[in-house]
């Protein structure tokens, strides 16, 4: 069995702070993508590096306190790939793929646009260059999962007031088109969705008013893998006993050995 996590921590060193790390060491996982490291190499302590038997991977925004993602794992992997090789993504830290014999696990942190109009430009200029390469990874016929904070709600299942948000980065029309279009003709997979197709699995909930407390949430944090890998998901799990951050983690078990 394959245990695969994804986070997005808010802060790295925040979330150290909170106890990630400590539950991160009771959990056996084979994989963790964060996501929102807020941090550069030097911030990292020796157990942000290489917690407890795993060692991290990272790939750093250039701008300091800003975006990074990454990637611990126990496996020692055949190739590391940094970027999409777009220089104004890359230099934001959004996309990490480490590479296992047939299995590519990816961290990825997509722009959000709710803080202005700029941003969110930004955000349709990403979707329109990273269409085409997960278009090329489906074609590759390996496993693979992307594990991540997509800022994307899908469905109107995926957040509690979607009424309200029609209008709003996360929950545009354009954006989950773009889903539709890569989980139906693209042909990838949603493993929460498929899994569990009534269950909300809210992952995210904004520190306004009671969100948390009242379970206003948003399933922006995803598992998104090919039909290989989909047939192979055995369950999955969102961790709220303990908060680290704004989102939750979102854990899959995969009946697979690398």
């Amino acid at each position: 069995m394959l245990r695969i996590v994804s986070a997005n921590l808010n802060g790295i060193r925040s979330a150290d702070k909170k106890g990630f790390f400590d539950w991160l060491a009771t959990i056996n996982a084979d994989f963790v993508c964060v996501q929102e490291l807020k941090a550069q190499a030097g911030d990292l302590s020796e157990r942000m590096r290489a917690p407890d038997g795993l060692t991290g991977y990272f790939h750093y925004a250039e701008k300091k306190g800003y975006s990074g993602v990454g990637v611990y794992t126990r496996h020692q992997p055949d190739a590391v790939v940094e970027g999409l090789g777009v220089d104004w993504i890359d230099a934001e830290g959004r996309f990490l793929q480490l590479d296992f014999g047939n299995l590519s696990v990816i961290s990825l942190y997509l722009p959000s646009g709710s803080s202005s109009d700029e941003r969110q430009q930004v955000k349709f200029d990403f979707l329109d260059v990273f269409m085409p390469h997960l278009e090329k990874l489906k074609a590759a016929g390996r496993d693979i999962v992307i594990c991540g904070d997509w800022n994307i709600a899908h469905n109107e299942i995926d957040l509690k007031n979607w009424k309200g948000n029609l209008k709003n980065s996360g929950f545009l029309p354009e954006e989950r088109a773009w889903m539709t279009d890569l989980l139906g003709r693209v042909g990838w997979r949603d493993a929460w969705r498929q899994l569990y197709p009534d269950a909300p699995g809210y992952t995210w909930w904004s520190n306004r008013g009671q969100a948390y407390a009242k379970d206003v949430g948003w399933r922006i944090d995803y598992h998104i893998v090919t039909p290989s890998l989909m047939e192979l998901a055995e369950s999955s799990s969102v961790y709220k006993d303990e908060k680290f951050s704004d989102h939750a983690p979102l854990i899959v078990d995969y009946r697979r050995e690398l």
